[in-house]
């Protein structure tokens, strides 16, 4: 199922693609853009979880500097018969976490600095055992490409919103109509971005939670670090791309009570009640 959404995602990504080229340039620009596409495709696939932790400045945790953390680490790979994923860490003070990579051999754990300091050792296991959970139900993948695919569509729709000021590039085009199309992209654009971040359901957090609970034997430790990140994360914002917020197990930004209708993330609330009516 994994490797269906991935296709679907590179499939939107490059039609999005070829119409803005369409738009910008007529048939030269579409053909000029489907080669981009299937370069940016190849490149998302093998290089978009290096692309993720670039863009927050994560470094290897190395583990003289969180000899706890690698205990735990160490701990929940046995019980989950996983390899022992890379460790990263984001020198932001916002408490928070994430996995990525394309598979468990490949895969990268990594957390804030932040969260280091507010959670004691039973609610960081938590933690951690949900981002092994999602190594273990192969979510990575889809996830942190749905980043890349969301950023790169933010990126189309700021191409549109300058093409549609210049009126395009084309030769053999209306220009009106052309802009037309051009606005009616740079619109639709970031609903297209929004949509394929909901596309990865909300399921998926359910599932890691549940999972990361039997991998910690214990649903208490996860449930008190959701607590702790959710009221953490309404007074220390943190740096981030609101087309990266999904790959987070809380979300990093601060949102109004309508654009929690549209977040990737499930309520924290039922997380915690589901959480609280497991057996481990």
């Amino acid at each position: 199922m994994n490797y269906l959404r991935t296709g679907i995602l590179l499939v939107v990504l490059t039609l999005l693609l070829v119409l803005i080229g369409q738009l910008i340039g007529g048939r030269v620009g579409a053909s000029y853009a489907f080669i981009f596409a299937l370069i940016f495709n190849f490149a998302s696939y093998w290089f978009s979880d290096k692309i993720v932790l670039a863009m927050y400045r994560a470094k290897p945790l190395a583990r003289e500097d969180a000899p706890e953390v690698y205990e735990i680490v160490e701990e929940l790979i046995g019980k989950a018969s996983l390899p022992m994923p890379r460790l990263f860490i984001i020198p932001q003070e916002s408490p928070n976490a994430f996995a990525t990579g394309r598979s468990p051999k490949t895969a990268c754990v990594c957390i804030t600095k932040g969260i280091l300091e507010v959670l004691t050792r039973n609610e960081l296991k938590g933690v951690l055992a949900h981002e092994l959970a999602h190594v273990k139900n192969r979510d990575m993948l889809v996830m942190t490409m749905a980043a890349v695919i969301a950023g790169a569509i933010m990126m189309l729709a700021d191409m549109a919103r300058w093409s549609a000021m210049f009126g395009g590039y084309g030769r053999n085009r209306n220009r009106n109509n052309n802009a037309l199309g051009l606005i009616v992209v740079m619109i639709l654009a970031p609903i297209a971005a929004m949509l394929i971040q909901l596309a990865i359901s909300r399921s998926r957090e359910y599932a890691a939670d549940a999972s990361g609970a039997h991998f910690a034997m214990d649903t208490h430790g996860l449930s008190s670090a959701l607590r702790k990140l959710q009221e953490a994360s309404r007074y220390i914002r943190m740096n981030a791309s609101p087309q990266t917020a999904h790959l987070f197990i809380v979300n990093p930004l601060r949102a109004d009570a309508l654009a929690s209708l549209f977040s990737t993330h499930p309520p924290i609330e039922k997380r915690i009640k589901r959480l609280e009516t497991m057996t481990v």
